[in-house]
């Protein structure tokens, strides 16, 4: 089922500003700035918008890998944090916590490890990009 979002910029790339919307609408003109991207400015960013997208995409892939191993997980917790330098994201790092009962360590690191190789994010975040391009 395929998705969208729909960006809108205004301006240079510095003083300018832009707004996203979601299909969902959850966000619905949700600001973006420079300043949001490389300072401290208000609304949101792309890097900080993978960041979700990684963290709620590997979360829910290790609840069906625990799920197919026999486990149930209470609580998963996953905190992703982006790096961006010289113009390109150089790494996504994923810290996981978790409640599962009855798992061994070694049973949820393999299921973690699963997990973060197979979740779609994981998997876009090396992969061929294409494009349609026009002018209004």
């Amino acid at each position: 089922m395929p998705k969208s979002a729909t960006a809108v910029w205004n301006g240079s790339g510095k003083e300018g500003t832009g707004y996203l919307t979601t299909q969902s609408t959850v966000l619905n003109k949700t600001q973006y700035s420079f300043k949001s991207r490389f300072a401290d400015g208000p609304g949101t960013n792309p890097e900080e918008l993978i960041a979700a997208a990684h963290a709620g995409c590997f979360t829910m892939k290790l609840t069906f890998v625990l799920g197919a191993a026999g486990f149930t997980p209470d609580e998963i917790e996953t905190n992703c944090d982006i790096t961006l330098a010289d113009g390109a994201i150089t790494k996504s790092h994923l810290t996981v916590k978790a409640k599962v009962p009855g798992i061994t360590k070694e049973k949820f690191d393999e299921c973690a490890a699963d997990a973060k190789a197979n979740c779609p994010v994981s998997k876009v975040l090396n992969t061929d990009i294409s494009m349609e391009a026009s002018l209004a």
